[in-house]
């Protein structure tokens, strides 16, 4: 399976970022007595600090589980504050199948590591959230510049998405777009206005909504990327089920959950490759652009992305698609 060999490489980069080349990086006390330069190399108490939470994270076993929902969400856009706090509930998770497994000696070495770590308090057992907190920190961080690297053309997308939104929302207008199935959509977010209402028992304030308020241009550029992905996911799923009740078949669909009867499966699974790869062979970015230099015929927008290499028809015979 092609798709678990590319999960294992992950996490075996993940793992080597991780825990390797620590002790390379810390310098000797002799080096205080050498000339003072300016170094941007971080201090001793730095890198010890990230050796302490690699070695946690070594104990509480970095899975799959882990970090796979902040890769999921990376092509949506996931900030470092939202992949944080993501993994922060995978680790509390880690840490109770630690503490709630059976007793055995194994067990037994990982709480008192964890201990050691400063983890787990000694007397009551209780989880250090800050200590948490930072490994979450520490693992963010990672993950996000393995995804970086990784998903190159992807982040050049997003970033370039996000750019346009950006130019749109300076012009005071909502980022709009017409989806490929000639479905427009309008991203709604503008700034909030609130009034308060004093009263003698307390102070409520009420929050305004209305199309005369002025666009947000923070919302409306890190919306974009993510809402403009999913309107093309909306319309992959609509091709397909357009052409599943073409052929007389029965679909149903929860977001990229697709169903029918059992003995149909083939049939579906033939449908729905041959609908994405008709739908992205069309120049979806070129026609966005297009629509963004007619509407906004003063605005300088950045060129396209570089066109990757894949040759898209290769979906129709993967053996793991969707």
């Amino acid at each position: 399976d092609d798709d678990d060999d590319e999960a294992l490489r992950y996490e075996a980069r993940l793992a080597a970022r991780a825990l390797d080349d620590f002790d390379d990086d810390l310098f000797d006390e002799d080096d205080d007595e050498e000339e003072e330069v300016e170094d941007s190399r971080p201090s001793r108490d730095e890198l010890v600090q990230k050796r302490r939470l690699a070695q946690i994270c070594d104990v509480l076993g970095i899975n799959r589980k882990v970090v796979k929902q902040t890769v999921m969400t990376s092509v949506y856009g996931v900030t470092y504050v939202g992949a944080r706090q993501q993994i922060l509930r995978r680790l509390y998770d880690r840490v109770e199948a630690i503490t709630d497994a059976p007793p055995s000696p194994e067990r037994r070495a990982k709480v008192a590591r964890l201990v050691e770590l400063g983890v787990l308090d000694a007397d009551t057992g209780d989880v250090d959230d800050s200590t948490l907190f930072h490994c979450s920190c520490y693992i963010a961080q990672l993950t996000l510049e393995v995804l970086e690297e990784l998903f190159t053309s992807a982040r050049h997308i997003m970033a370039w998405l996000a750019q346009c939104a950006r130019l749109v929302a300076h012009e005071g207008q909502p980022v709009s777009w017409v989806t490929p199935l000639g479905l427009p959509v309008v991203q709604p977010y503008r700034r909030d206005a609130t009034h308060a209402v004093k009263t003698l028992a307390q102070t409520v304030r009420l929050l305004e909504n209305s199309d005369q308020l002025p666009v947000s241009v923070s919302r409306q550029k890190s919306a974009f990327p993510p809402n403009f992905v999913h309107s093309l996911d909306s319309t992959h799923m609509l091709l397909t089920a357009i052409e599943m009740e073409r052929r007389r078949l029965t679909f149903t669909a929860v977001h990229d959950s697709y169903w029918t009867h059992a003995a149909d499966v083939d049939a579906m699974n033939e449908v729905l490759r041959r609908c994405f790869v008709d739908l992205y062979s069309e120049p979806i970015l070129e026609q966005l652009l297009q629509s963004f230099h007619l509407r906004f015929p003063n605005i300088d927008f950045p060129p396209l992305p570089p066109r990757g290499t894949l040759d898209i028809r290769q979906v129709l015979d993967a053996t793991y698609f969707f």
